[in-house]
Formats: structure tokens, C-alpha cells, sequence
């Protein structure tokens, strides 16, 4: 009982330092709370603030890839298209060949050294497409090299596979390089805030040239070959409507022996 009026004396200073502190509590608290959320907030938009250093960075490394792979491996696909268009053996066909070979190996380089900027200066959490394919192509770039050194010879069994995966295999990369420097102009994009429209419309003609003049190897021939018929056609018609047939002089003359039919016949399928 007589601890009763100590307790309700403590009780009461106790609500009395929680009623008068209360207020500054409340007040450092949501200055402690401003405080991290401007901090917080101030690393957020510093994280998407590129250093100038990172940026030249990522612009070499773009660079490096449009030449690698936006160029010098189509550029080495159709060298080679145009090396088998010519005679085996043929000072046309070697020239070419080593001419993909060059371009091939060059190709390879300079995606090396994009991709070990990349692993040196960015950072890697390949959680964007681009990311992912570009480490996919780094490894069949070199895959694709390692099957163009151990090349069989023409008389050997495995030539015939081994043309059809060192074929397909390029040309896959080729393409797929080209989509990713598509993705690695929009992550430029997004990482810089900078456009990149002119970039992606020097791109899309570059590549729309090549698609064209690969197309056009295709049908080179047979356009030739049809120049060679209207000619040909063009120069027999005059003979025709004056009742000339020209010769050809490769063409042996059919001249009648007096003999009987057998020789006759002979004569005709000579």
C-alpha cells in the first residue's frame, strides 16, 4: 500500500518525458527518414550518371563490334562466295580465299578486344539480351575459327560436313551479330540518353547493301547468261526475215558422198 503513491508518481513523470519528448522524437526521426531517402535518391540518379571515361569505353567497344561484326565478317562471306565462282586453282580463287581468310581473322581480333573491354570495364550481370547474346557469339566466333583452321582436304570423307557446319555456322553468326549490334545501339541508348537514330541508319544501309550485293552474286551469272541469248537471238532475227541462215564455223559441213544409205546416215550423226 504504501508503495502505491511511489508508483503512481513515477507513472505520472514517466507519461510527462513521454508527452514533452515526444514531438523531438517525431522531428529527428523524419529528418533521419529525409535524410536517407535524399541519399538514397542521390545514389539512384548517380548510378544512371555515366563518367565520360565509361562512355568512350562503351563507344570503342561498339565501335570495335560494328567493324567485327557489321562488316568484316559479311565482307569475308561474300570473299569466299566469289572465290568458288572461280576456276580451282585459279589466281581469282586464291586471291579471294586468303582475302576471307584476312577478313575472318580481323573479325575475330577485334571482337576479342571488344569482349575483353567488356569483361574489364562493365559490368557483367548479363541480365539484358544483349549481354547474353554477345557472350554467346564471343564463343562461336572462335568455335568458327577453330573449324576453318582443321579444314580436311577435298578427296576426304568428312568435307562435305565439314562445309555444311563451317557454312551454316557463319552464316548464323553473321546474322546474329548483326542483330545484336542493333540491341547494343539501344542499350547505348538507354545507358547514355544519347541518340543513336543516325547511327542505327548508317547501320541498316550498310547492312541493306551487303544483303544486296550478296543477293546479286546469286543471279550474276544468269543475267550474263541471258545477255548472251538476246544477243545471240538479236543477231539471228535479220538472218531469219531474209532468208539467211548463218552457219556456225564450228559446224561441219553435211556433203554428199555418192554412196548408198548407210553412209548417208553416217554422215548426218557426224
Amino acid at each position: 500500500m504504501h508503495s502505491s503513491p511511489k508508483l503512481a508518481i513515477s507513472f505520472t513523470i514517466c507519461v510527462y518525458c513521454f508527452l514533452h519528448l515526444l514531438p523531438f522524437v517525431a522531428c529527428f526521426s523524419y529528418e533521419d527518414g529525409n535524410r536517407s531517402s535524399n541519399s538514397h535518391k542521390l545514389k539512384k540518379t548517380n548510378s544512371h550518371e555515366l563518367s565520360p571515361q565509361m562512355i568512350s569505353h562503351i563507344t570503342i567497344h561498339g565501335l570495335l563490334l560494328w567493324i567485327s561484326m557489321g562488316f568484316l565478317m559479311p565482307a569475308g562471306i561474300l570473299a569466299i562466295r566469289m572465290s568458288s565462282r572461280g576456276e580451282q586453282g585459279s589466281i581469282r580463287a586464291k586471291v579471294f580465299y586468303y582475302l576471307h581468310f584476312i577478313l575472318q581473322m580481323l573479325s575475330v581480333l577485334l571482337a576479342t578486344v571488344g569482349a575483353v573491354m567488356s569483361i574489364k570495364h562493365f559490368e557483367n550481370s548479363f541480365n539484358n539480351s544483349h549481354q547474353r547474346i554477345g557472350l554467346v557469339l564471343y564463343s562461336a566466333i572462335w568455335i568458327q575459327g577453330m573449324i576453318g583452321f582443321f579444314r580436311p582436304q577435298r578427296e576426304k570423307k568428312g568435307r562435305k560436313m565439314w562445309y555444311f557446319v563451317h557454312w551454316i555456322l557463319g552464316t548464323l553468326i553473321s546474322l546474329v551479330g548483326i542483330i545484336n549490334i542493333y540491341t547494343g545501339l539501344e542499350a547505348y541508348h538507354k545507358k547514355t540518353s544519347r541518340s543513336t537514330r543516325l547511327w542505327t541508319i548508317l547501320f541498316t544501309v550498310e547492312v541493306s547493301l551487303i544483303a544486296f550485293f550478296y543477293l546479286f552474286q546469286d543471279k550474276k551469272d544468269y543475267m550474263q547468261k541471258q545477255g548472251v541469248i538476246l544477243d545471240n537471238l538479236e543477231s539471228i532475227a535479220p538472218h531469219q526475215e531474209s532468208g539467211i541462215i548463218p552457219q556456225r564455223h564450228n559446224q561441219k559441213e553435211l556433203l554428199p558422198e555418192p554412196c548408198g544409205k548407210r553412209n548417208a546416215l553416217r554422215n548426218l550423226f557426224d
